[in-house]
């Protein structure tokens, strides 16, 4: 027996709508997704500073981070890639519920894993950004030598090398960090939350 089956979820006495009117703003997972050296990070948090500067509650969860904290205990197997982005939906869905825009950038390999997250909250909830980038244009980045690593075998199981990426098959937003600058993918992103009127 699991814990959620003898622990029941507390409702809360804040709703997520009255957060949201409270902040003048709905709140959303925005799921920044694709192999490493793509620009999640860069991208995520340029995106955080513009919102913020808006006068828009947003927070970025990054993958580097999170595994230095509340995932620090995983490797990198698949298995452990699961539970790692497990982890990181539940955490994402609180900030959605305290009414903040969340930035999440994480690799996520896995389609599987990707709709595991979207399922845990309502659909409109969840924003898939596919962040593409070649995989020889990421390698020419590696910022932290972790391609290199991964051609030697230092690496185990690297996504794009020695594991698979599977591509989003219909995410909400496409930026290609190969072809737009930073700049430019940031308007894209802001653009879609101002045409979808959530901020």
């Amino acid at each position: 027996m699991t814990q959620e089956n003898i622990i029941p979820y507390e409702e809360r006495s804040v709703t997520k709508q009255q957060r949201e009117k409270i902040n003048g703003h709905r709140s959303v997972i925005m799921w920044f997704t694709g192999l490493s050296g793509a620009g999640k990070s860069t991208l995520s948090h340029t995106v955080e500073a513009a919102l913020v500067e808006k006068g828009v509650q947003a927070y970025v969860l990054d993958g580097d981070n999170m595994r230095t904290g509340i995932s620090n205990d995983l490797g990198f197997s698949p298995e452990d890639r699961v539970e790692n982005i497990r982890r990181i939906g539940e955490v994402s869905k609180l900030f959605l519920e305290a009414g903040v825009i969340t930035l999440s950038a994480f690799i996520s390999p896995y389609r599987k894993d990707r709709q595991i997250v979207r399922a845990l909250v309502e659909d409109s909830d969840f924003i898939e950004v596919y962040v593409k980038c070649p995989l020889d244009v990421c390698e020419s980045r590696d910022p932290k030598g972790l391609y290199k690593k991964a051609r030697s075998g230092e690496i185990a199981e690297f996504t794009g090398v020695s594991a698979p990426y599977e591509e989003p098959e219909n995410p909400e937003i496409v930026v290609n960090t190969s072809e737009s600058s930073i700049e430019d993918s940031v308007r894209k992103i802001i653009q879609y939350l101002e045409d979808n009127k959530l901020i």
